[in-house]
């Protein structure tokens, strides 16, 4: 196993897992469409003039290219479809939804391989079992419209995280950011301009910190870092990884939002870990 790879993922779930407290002040002056679009513009700046900078457009591979425009529309899919579930369904739900994304990553995989890894196969039912618990019960009624947008955004990301793994090894990390956030960003901003949604209020400080909060430290970082880690461990752990951003996410809502957890967080919390463990053992396997 990468040790440094697994040190990224970890503090970067930290930052991810805090994107749905972000999202909540973000959209209390701005539509979903605005939101996202602002995110990504704000972290593919400084990632598109370093990439520039470092000389990382220079390398060329027209299949590769093609697949990793292909990841910016799937990352933009990804937080269109997400954010915008968290106006039609309860964040408890809507971030459990929007965390399959190892189940779909998997049945690619074993689609693709025609290999079924039990062990993995055990973490991922554990690990959601987990998040079950630790989502508990929603805090309002969730909406069909809802729920089918958490779902398009796990598969959405779980077709990033395959196309990101499959592109050149000789993209190194830069390279591939520096070509799918400003995909990403381009595709949102054309959508909300077509929407005619518009920015936050000047004067709507609690939006924009929650639209920075989440360019800077949940996207321009943790989802960076995860690139980064996907690169060097499988699709599927990776994104098993990301059903931490749950609990991280409630532990946080207690403290900003003096919400109560649910009643078993702990329990929650412990199939989590285990079902982690899993994958850090098939992964390290498969290495073998």
């Amino acid at each position: 196993m990468n040790a440094r790879a697994l040190g990224l993922l970890a503090v970067a779930q930290l930052a991810i897992g805090a994107a749905a407290i972000f999202a909540r002040f973000a959209l209390t002056a701005a539509g979903p469409l605005s939101v996202s679009a602002l995110r990504m513009a704000i972290a593919a700046i400084p990632v598109v003039a370093l990439a520039a900078f470092r000389g990382r457009y220079a390398r060329y591979d027209e299949p590769t290219e093609r697949r990793l425009g292909l990841a910016g529309l799937a990352l933009a899919v990804h937080f269109g479809s997400w954010i915008a579930s968290l106006q039609h369904a309860s964040v408890a739900v809507s971030t459990l939804l929007v965390c399959s994304t190892p189940v779909f990553t998997e049945a690619w995989s074993l689609m693709r391989t025609r290999r079924v890894r039990p062990a993995v196969l055990a973490g991922i039912v554990l690990a959601l079992a987990g998040v079950a618990i630790v989502a508990g019960t929603p805090s309002r009624s969730e909406t069909t419209l809802g729920i089918a947008l958490a779902l398009c955004g796990a598969i959405a990301m779980g077709a990033y995280l395959q196309l990101v793994r499959a592109s050149d090894p000789r993209y190194t990390t830069l390279a591939v950011v520096g070509r799918t956030y400003p995909v990403a960003a381009i595709v949102l901003g054309a959508s909300a301009l077509v929407t005619h949604a518009g920015v936050p209020n000047v004067a709507a400080t609690a939006a924009w910190g929650g639209i920075f909060a989440m360019a800077l430290i949940s996207q321009l970082f943790g989802h960076t870092a995860i690139n980064a880690a996907v690169r060097v461990l499988s699709a599927t752990f990776v994104a098993l990884t990301t059903l931490l951003e749950p609990l991280i996410a409630a532990i946080a809502a207690a403290f900003v939002f003096g919400e109560r957890p649910a009643p078993f967080t702990a329990a929650g919390a412990g199939l989590i870990l285990i079902a982690i463990a899993l994958a850090i053992r098939a992964e390290a396997q498969s290495t073998l």
